[in-house]
């Protein structure tokens, strides 16, 4: 393989793997990078690449909270708080799978480029500023400080806010950990919910995705993939064990800044000509 395209298929992994569960956006992310690197001409080859090395960031939530899918999968027959755990997590799917299904095909077409990205990224960012207010001066709004606590009804919250992340720039992860935040969920209970989340979801996301652009994979693309993969894998591993640690003691107030400098840092590059943008 081109060492050229190796690198490229090394920093598309990283930022997968960086991106994925930060409340940053990792679909976004992956846009602008494909435009800087200049995959412009091959959408279609690049959508199955970001299919395949989504699943290396999806594996490293696996095993980061492999002793908590164990317990699920152990108690699910038997333990009444697996159980509801385990329907919590289908209700919370539903939204985005529906809606992805409808709307899918009509967002990629008008909404997977740059300048809507960095629209998203900002308003975004805005939404997240406002929340961490509005959670600052209300601390004891806080009602769910545990997964098991949670109800269907919350689950269903979290799902309708995951269903955002349709718009590219959003971010799967930034909406459910925010939104989980605005229904009265602590900060640690939306970020782990959102992980937990992520794995059914991008999971059959990723192989009803690839299965329709089966006929777009090659061996020959087997080396590029497992670079992308593999650097996806060990970026988000430790990324995510980071973004815990650092919400125990900090608010997603720097996320939020951002994302609002990196949007309008696109769209000024966009609007002076410094980089070219393309649709």
């Amino acid at each position: 393989m081109d060492i050229v395209l190796a690198l490229k298929a090394i920093i598309m992994g990283l930022v997968e793997g960086f991106t994925e569960f930060l409340p940053i956006s990792s679909t976004g992310h992956l846009i602008l990078a494909e435009h800087l690197l200049g995959f412009q001409g091959m959408e279609e080859q690049m959508n199955v690449f970001e299919i395949v090395i989504q699943a290396g960031a999806i594996f490293a939530v696996c095993w980061e909270y492999r002793a908590r899918i164990a317990k699920a999968f152990a108690g699910v027959t038997s333990d009444r708080a697996q159980q509801r755990f385990v329907l919590n997590i289908g209700i919370a799917f539903l939204p985005l799978a529906v809606l992805g299904l409808i709307f899918g095909n009509l967002l990629k077409t008008y909404l997977f480029k740059p300048v809507p990205v960095a629209i998203a990224l900002i308003v975004g960012g805005i939404i997240i500023l406002l929340v961490e207010r509005h959670a600052a001066a209300n601390p004891v709004s806080v009602r769910v400080r545990s997964v098991e606590d949670m109800t269907a009804l919350d689950a269903l919250k979290m799902g309708i806010a995951q269903a955002f992340a349709l718009i590219p720039g959003t971010s799967r992860s930034g909406a459910t950990i925010i939104g989980g935040m605005m229904f009265g969920l602590s900060r640690q209970v939306a970020t782990e919910f959102s992980f937990l989340l992520g794995i059914p979801t991008l999971l059959i996301a990723s192989a009803y995705s690839l299965y329709k652009a089966r006929a777009l994979l090659s061996v020959s693309d087997l080396p590029m993939f497992t670079l992308g993969t593999v650097a996806a894998f060990i970026s988000a591993f430790f990324c995510v064990r980071w973004l815990l640690r650092y919400i125990a003691t900090h608010t997603f107030t720097i996320f939020a800044w951002y994302r609002i400098a990196f949007g309008l840092l696109v769209l000024i590059t966009g609007y002076t000509g410094v980089i070219v943008w393309k649709d």
